[in-house]
């Protein structure tokens, strides 16, 4: 094994690591001491990996992007897509919401990660057309006059919103099995579409709106291209 891939193996542990703590913490934070000590591993051999802890928790962000990004790339039918994109907020409703925060903290509050920042809405937005793309041909096999940003934005939302509600201990109480609620939730979305009045199956496979927001999805990733940090 080459040293240039022990480095990468010893850093994606570092990442797995970090990520495992922070959730098992429930507040977001961890100390780099105790991340050294579970990884055995001197703490002067983590900054070789990360210049700060800010600089570690974005890359873990950035890792759970990816990750999603990948699993968004499954080609297997639009409506297995769609409900993916569900399940992917559903089945670790702890960890979607507190990596969201963290990056909420990052961006208001802590300067010199420009670039990691760029790095991470770059596959944002690569994401995100893949998602548009899968919307929109559910939206077509269901001949639905429902407009893609509607129900893009409707999965979004009951995403967020059950994975709130999975992540309660207090609703949790009332709400019982957990897996019962995440199938009811995708149905739901699965379903949405064919409550909209039967549209020309002609009709172009995006609307307006989400034509524009490609469009500006791709200037944003062409001029990020063309930044340098």
């Amino acid at each position: 094994m080459s040293r240039q891939h022990q480095f990468k193996v010893r850093e994606e542990n570092i990442l797995a690591m970090a990520e495992q703590l922070l959730l098992e913490s429930g507040n977001g934070d961890i100390t780099l001491d105790s991340l050294a000590d579970q990884l055995d591993l001197a703490k002067g051999t983590l900054y070789k990996h990360f210049s700060s802890k800010d600089e570690l928790y974005l890359r873990i962000i950035i890792r759970y992007e990816e990750q999603l990004f990948a699993i968004n790339r499954i080609d297997d039918g639009a409506s297995a897509g769609v409900a993916r994109m569900i399940f992917q907020q559903l089945l670790n409703p702890q960890k979607a919401m507190l990596l969201n925060q963290i990056e909420e903290r990052l961006a208001a509050s802590v300067t010199g990660l420009n670039r990691l920042f760029g790095e991470l809405y770059d596959i944002r937005r690569q994401r995100m057309k893949r998602l548009i793309d899968i919307v929109s041909a559910h939206l077509k096999d269901e001949r639905s006059s429902m407009s893609t940003r509607d129900y893009l934005s409707s999965i979004w939302a009951m995403g967020q919103g059950g994975a709130g509600l999975l992540n309660s201990s207090f609703y949790q109480r009332y709400l019982g099995r957990r897996d019962t609620l995440r199938y009811a939730l995708v149905i739901q979305m699965l379903d949405l579409p064919s409550h909209y009045p039967i549209c020309d199956v002609n009709e172009p496979l995006l609307d307006e709106d989400m034509q524009e927001l490609v469009e500006q999805i791709e200037t944003e990733s062409e001029a990020h291209r063309n930044t340098t940090y």
